[in-house]
């Protein structure tokens, strides 16, 4: 892949206990396509993933949610992982954070449980979105919950906790990296 996002930069949003590898395969395709990759979040100094059945590895923290704008971003990304989604829900800085982004009209991949998150922000109503497990909130959000692992509602991507790594990958690429990669050549 060339670097057709040399320039952009992409938001990974996450707190202890999110999903490892909704991070670290969404990321790799976006560092590839040349975009900078700033991790977010209420945690200081370092974030700790969860890998499978157990706490996996640390990652250095960019930037506090805060202080982090939407507008310093071209696009977001919130992994999945019931713990970190939980500790972000209970942010008023994530809720700020993600209807920027949203609000805007930028690209916003959630995945598994961070679609949740769109309850949380007041922005599911009329959103097509991949069923979380618990979708009760999302529902009575407004949001239209369907059975797809990969679900594409305007500039929206929500996957699904079952989409297998190559859905994931795709995604990504055709939903996020696309996009943005037209946003670029249109500048």
């Amino acid at each position: 892949m060339e670097k057709a996002l040399l320039g952009k930069s992409v938001a990974v949003l996450v707190a202890n206990g999110f999903a490892e590898v909704n991070m670290t395969e969404p990321q790799r395709s976006v560092l590839a396509a040349g975009a900078k990759v700033r991790l977010v979040s209420p945690e200081n100094g370092v974030v700790n993933g969860w890998h499978e059945a157990a706490w996996g590895h640390y990652f250095p923290v960019d930037q506090p949610i805060s202080s982090a704008l939407a507008a310093d971003y071209d696009a977001l990304l919130v992994p999945g992982g019931a713990q970190g989604i939980s500790k972000l829900a209970q942010s008023p800085h994530t809720v700020r954070f993600l209807r920027g982004f949203l609000d805007a009209g930028k690209p916003v991949v959630l995945f598994g449980e961070a679609v949740t998150l769109l309850a949380t922000a007041d922005r599911g109503k009329g959103q097509q979105v991949a069923a979380p497990t618990d979708g009760a909130a999302l529902a009575d959000a407004g949001a239209v919950l369907c059975d797809e692992p990969v679900v594409v509602s305007g500039m929206l991507v929500t996957v699904s906790a079952a989409a297998v790594a190559e859905q994931i990958k795709d995604a990504v690429a055709q939903h996020l990296v696309a996009p943005l990669q037209g946003v670029a050549e249109a500048a």
